[in-house]
């Protein structure tokens, strides 16, 4: 795909989309290795990438998405008011399918073996959700978002994103900011093999 310069709150959902994909990966990582009976990082590692699953594109990523560069669209065309009204439906249903997630995985630190299939089919549920969510955002939505905004509609756009960033944004944000790029750089040294291309989880997977 390719954008006009100016629309670097593309860039940002992109590389951002890149970086959830890393920590879905470590997810799966992580449980896969336990399935087939293997050493896998400490559960501690698996809290970290909730918390920065919390923290990022639940409470950052997702609500610029549907304040900015869903509403946008909205103005410009009705043609995508359904594919918008489900991925805004989505961002309501990762967070809830995260606290599921945080629950799967307190039972299963409590209660151990037991508990551990139901808590990789959500981690694999839950993996292949998040995967379906950025392809339906960045095989119809930004393409779309090419095609039908305008310069000023980038412009309030990438404002916007680029506020994600921008050390005068506050002091509270730059410095959570800077501590969730900490913990990615360690989830990735932690789990190397969450490194790499974009996966899905396998075709027997619930979900």
């Amino acid at each position: 795909m390719h954008f006009p310069q100016q629309c670097n709150a593309v860039r940002i959902i992109q590389d951002e989309h890149e970086r959830l994909s890393t920590v879905m990966n470590g997810m799966l990582h992580f449980v896969r290795r336990i399935d087939e009976g293997e050493k896998a990082p400490g559960l501690m590692v698996f809290r970290a990438m909730l918390y920065y699953i919390r923290e990022y594109p639940e409470q950052v990523h997702h609500p610029k998405e549907d304040r900015f560069l869903f509403a946008r669209l909205r103005e410009r065309t009705s043609e995508l008011d359904g594919t918008l009204a489900e991925l805004e439906a989505q961002h309501a249903k990762g967070e809830t399918l995260e606290r599921e997630l945080e629950h799967a995985l307190a039972r299963y630190e409590l209660e151990g073996s037991a508990a551990f299939p139901a808590f990789r089919d959500l981690v694999e549920k839950y993996a292949k959700f998040y995967f379906n969510h950025m392809h339906l955002e960045e095989d119809v939505v930004l393409p779309a978002a090419q095609r039908l905004l305008t310069s000023d509609d980038w412009n309030v756009i990438d404002t916007a994103f680029a506020a994600n960033r921008d050390p005068l944004a506050g002091a509270e944000l730059k410095d959570n900011l800077d501590n969730l790029d900490k913990l990615y750089s360690l989830i990735v040294t932690i789990v190397p093999a969450a490194m790499g291309s974009r996966s899905t989880p396998s075709a027997s997977s619930p979900g």
